[in-house]
């Protein structure tokens, strides 16, 4: 009976005929099941429930207004400056082609050819604002889509990624986000998330190519989504949609994957195995491991993540039989144990860190960080449904509405909401405070140096300048020694640098050479964050790297290096904060 009652209401999504109306009263009148007399009601009415088109075009565009109000401080965003920078080289090889990174293998090709073809006809920051918008946009039109799967409260999507938003940055185990710059990851989260309005109608066969397109713009994405979504159709699914209609759609999506997965194999192997170890360690245990490494991360994450998981479920637990809202918890479900699965592969580390190295780079815990929130804030949306909503509520609303457990649940939605709309004020207003980008706060610069927001913003300042007086000043296939906390240097001064450390080749034989050059250049002995004045060493770095000048931040560097300082130039240029030297 819950499947014909869930048949039926996916039918009002659509437009059910006559004649199916029909043979729903014939099956009331000979059944007398009151399930049905519900979901007749609901079909004949069905059509004055939907939304008009300027409420889907309003709900839409408020959604991209939290957006922007929560990430739209200046270009370059995190990753940004280190996404386009690959795109542009994709497009134009010729440009700071003497960049390890830039120059280096492209793990997101469809991203790349898409997102890239922008910064051959736009500068970088004109680019990174184009894509903003359509990739935010996408969001939410895939956000409004399954918020619309399981609740016909007019707006109620605008709450949820307001939830979605502050839940994830907040509340994440291993660092994940999806909302701010334009990077591969957020494409390929709109899919999903289209991917899920589509699991919630019940729809699998459109699922599967929907993931395979999210995993061919972000492998990871995509394909552990595919994972905790097969865990939904075993438990739900396979009960709407028969296995043997599933298998074209899969192997349809596995195509698309392709795209985003032969890329990535070929960029995890090595020419010699003993370098892909290497490769594995240096990107788990050296430069990624707060987001990889379980045995490294603060209590405090994991309390957070875990507070999150427990709210979650009291509040969607209910719907867990509920039409439209169990695929999704489901779903979740299957992200939680992938996590939990990782937590595991995580205790390698104490028995063989070669193995855990290598299992451990494959982002365990980046489903859970993302779809934890989303089904938190997709349950409270299932609350406020009107009393026309044409799916069963859960059983507690049908049979016991003014009972302590529905009370309960009520207020903890409430709470939640006030909270996630509290947290996402304070980050919003906090990033318009900063009024710099995001790649270019540096709260603690060395020594524990801790920064206010106005040295910050002078910084910045200088530091623009800086970077555009090289593009001014430097030919193209100039090559720089840079300051090592920054990564916006190939974005603002379009010149080829030796080494920082946020811009890390993805295929194992550069990621090797970068580690071992960014250790040369800012050797442990100086703290990681210094590059040396030892005449014998410049040299050697002149030779070996091809750079002739070295940009300093005189906050670590000081005033005067013995050395030929070629900017700021006293009476012509001012410039608190760096200087190019001249190596010998």
């Amino acid at each position: 009976m819950e499947d014909i009652a869930y048949r039926a209401s996916l039918a009002t999504e659509t437009g059910p005929s006559s004649i199916a109306i029909g043979n729903l009263r014939l099956l009331v009148k000979r059944k007398n099941t009151s399930v049905l007399k519900v979901v007749l009601m609901s079909i004949d009415g069905s059509r004055d429930q939907r939304p008009s088109r300027w409420t889907a075009i309003c709900e839409v565009l408020l959604v991209v207004g939290v957006f922007f109000v929560y990430a739209g401080d200046p270009s370059p965003g995190i990753n940004e400056s280190h996404y386009l920078v690959l795109a542009k080289n994709f497009w134009q090889p010729q440009w700071c082609s003497e960049d390890l990174f830039a120059a280096s293998d492209k793990p997101h090709i469809l991203y790349h050819t898409t997102v890239g073809a922008l910064t051959q006809v736009f500068s970088l920051n004109t680019t990174a604002w184009i894509a903003r918008i359509i990739a935010w946009s996408l969001l939410a039109v895939g956000l409004r889509a399954v918020c619309r799967a399981v609740t016909d409260r007019d707006f109620a999507c605008v709450l949820v990624a307001v939830v979605w938003i502050a839940g994830i940055d907040w509340f994440n185990f291993a660092g994940e986000w999806v909302v701010g710059g334009i990077e591969a990851k957020v494409p390929a989260y709109a899919l999903v998330l289209l991917a899920m309005s589509q699991m919630a109608r019940g729809r699998w066969v459109r699922v599967w190519p929907l993931l395979g397109l999210a995993s061919a713009f972000h492998v990871l994405v995509g394909g552990w989504t595919v994972i905790a979504a097969m865990v939904a159709y075993l438990v739900v699914g396979r009960q709407v949609a028969k296995p043997t209609g599933q298998i074209i759609p899969l192997v349809v999506g596995g195509a698309i994957a392709l795209v985003g997965l032969v890329p990535g194999l070929q960029m995890s192997a090595a020419t010699d195995p003993v370098q892909s170890i290497a490769a594995a360690k240096i990107y788990t245990y050296a430069r990624l491991s707060h987001h990889l490494l379980p045995t490294s991360f603060p209590t405090l994450w994991y309390l957070r993540h875990a507070g999150l998981v427990v709210v979650t479920f009291l509040v969607v637990w209910p719907y867990r039989r509920d039409a439209h809202m169990k695929p999704l918890v489901w779903l979740a479900i299957g992200c939680l144990g992938i996590g939990i699965v990782g937590l595991g592969v995580g205790m390698l580390d104490y028995y063989s860190k070669e193995m855990a190295a290598r299992l451990l780079r494959y982002y365990w815990f980046r489903s859970t960080d993302a779809m934890m929130p989303m089904t938190l804030g997709l349950g409270i949306a299932a609350m406020l449904r009107t009393a026309a909503w044409h799916c069963d509520a859960p059983s507690s609303h049908r049979d016991a509405t003014e009972s302590l457990l529905v009370k309960t649940r009520f207020i903890l939605a409430t709470l939640v909401s006030i909270t996630g709309l509290v947290l996402y004020s304070y980050s919003a207003i906090d990033n318009v405070r900063r009024g710099i980008p995001a790649s270019a706060r540096y709260d603690v610069i060395a020594a524990g140096r801790r920064e206010s927001y106005d040295s910050q913003r002078d910084a910045f300042l200088d530091w623009q300048s800086v970077c555009h007086w090289i593009d001014q000043t430097f030919p193209d296939d100039e090559i720089f020694i840079t300051p090592r906390h920054q990564q916006t240097f190939k974005w603002f001064a379009q010149r080829a640098e030796v080494v920082n450390w946020k811009d890390v080749p993805q295929d194992a034989d550069s990621l090797v050479q970068w580690y071992k050059r960014f250790f040369d250049v800012y050797p442990r002995r100086l703290g990681t964050v210094r590059v040396t004045i030892r005449y014998d060493e410049l040299n050697r770095f002149r030779d070996q790297y091809g750079a002739r000048f070295m940009v300093v931040d005189r906050r670590i560097m000081g005033d005067s290096l013995p050395l030929v300082k070629v900017y700021p130039i006293d009476g012509i240029n001012i410039n608190d904060t760096y200087a190019i030297y001249r190596l010998p």
